[in-house]
C-alpha cells in the first residue's frame, strides 16, 4: 500500500505526466482524513518551491454532486497566486490535462478568520468585497471517475480561477437570488443562481472557515475564497472564449489557447 508521500508525489507527477488512476490503492473512497493529508503534503511541498497561497476554493456545493460522489459534505483546495488568469485574458491549452469550468461568487477577504465557532454575522464582517469568477477545474485523475478522496487529495480538483475586476460590497448584494449565465463561444452553457451554491455563497464560506478551524488552519486578508458552483461545470477545448454574468456583481471572463 503506497504511503501518503507517495501518493502525493504521483499527483505532482500528473501534472505534466498524464491523468493517473483513481486512488484506491491507498485511500478509501470516503478516506477524507487521509485525503487531506496527502493535500497538504503538496501544499508544503509546493510553498517550498516558492508557490505562495492566496485563499481556498470550495467544492460539492451543490447536492446533486454531493448525492453523485456520496458525500454530505463539500470539500476545499489551496489556491495560490499563480493560479489565476486575467479577466479577459489567456490560459494555454497545454497547461491543462481535462478542463471543465463553472462560474462561481468569490469573496475576498478585509481580515482574516479562524474560529470554529465563527458566524454568519463573522465571515460577512471579515469580507471586503465580492466578484464574479470562473473556476478552471482539472483532474489529475484520468477520465474524471473520482471519488470524495480522489477529489480533496488533488486540491479539490483545481486548475485556475479568474476574477472579475468590478469590485461590490456585500451590502445591498442579493447573492441568494442572483442569477448566473455562461457562455462558451457565445452560447449560453450553464445557467444558475446563488442559492445552488450551499442555499447561500455565504454559506459556503462559513463551512470553510469553521472547517479549516477545526485543521488549526484559517484564512488571510486579501484571501479569495471561490465559494463553490452556482451552476453545471462545462468540458472545455482549445480556443473556447468564456464568460459568466452574475446578477448584481457583473461580468468576467478569458479564452483557451490553442494547442
Amino acid at each position: 500500500m503506497p504511503t501518503y508521500d507517495e501518493i502525493a508525489q504521483r499527483l505532482r507527477t500528473a501534472y505534466a505526466g498524464g491523468a493517473v488512476p483513481p486512488l484506491r490503492d491507498g485511500l478509501a473512497v470516503d478516506d477524507a482524513a487521509g485525503a487531506y493529508a496527502v493535500q497538504a503534503l503538496n501544499t508544503a511541498f509546493w510553498q517550498d518551491a516558492g508557490r505562495r497561497v492566496v485563499g481556498r476554493k470550495i467544492g460539492l456545493t451543490a447536492k446533486a454532486v454531493q448525492a453523485q460522489l456520496g458525500v454530505s459534505q463539500p470539500d476545499f483546495g489551496v489556491l495560490f497566486a499563480d493560479m489565476q488568469v486575467a479577466d479577459g485574458g489567456m490560459l494555454e491549452a497545454a497547461r491543462v490535462l481535462q478542463p471543465k469550468v463553472e462560474a462561481e461568487v468569490a469573496l475576498v477577504l478585509g481580515r482574516g478568520l479562524n474560529d470554529p465557532a465563527a458566524t454568519l454575522e463573522d465571515v460577512m464582517a471579515a469580507v471586503d468585497y465580492a466578484v464574479p469568477a470562473l473556476e478552471i477545474v482539472d483532474s489529475r485523475i484520468a477520465d474524471w471517475k473520482i471519488s470524495f478522496a480522489d477529489t480533496v487529495a488533488d486540491n479539490g480538483s483545481s486548475a485556475f480561477y479568474v476574477l472579475g475586476t468590478e469590485r461590490k460590497k456585500l451590502a445591498g448584494l442579493d447573492l441568494y437570488t442572483c442569477g448566473m449565465a455562461m457562455t462558451v463561444n457565445g452560447e449560453v452553457v450553464s445557467l444558475g443562481a446563488g442559492a445552488a451554491c450551499l442555499g447561500h455563497p455565504l454559506n459556503a464560506a462559513l463551512w470553510l472557515v469553521q472547517t479549516l478551524a477545526g485543521f488549526g488552519d484559517g484564512l488571510q486578508a486579501g484571501d479569495v475564497i471561490l465559494t463553490g458552483a452556482l451552476g453545471p461545470m462545462v468540458a472545455l477545448k482549445a480556443g473556447d472564449v468564456v464568460e459568466a454574468q452574475v446578477g448584481g456583481l457583473g461580468r468576467c471572463g478569458f479564452r483557451m489557447g490553442m494547442i
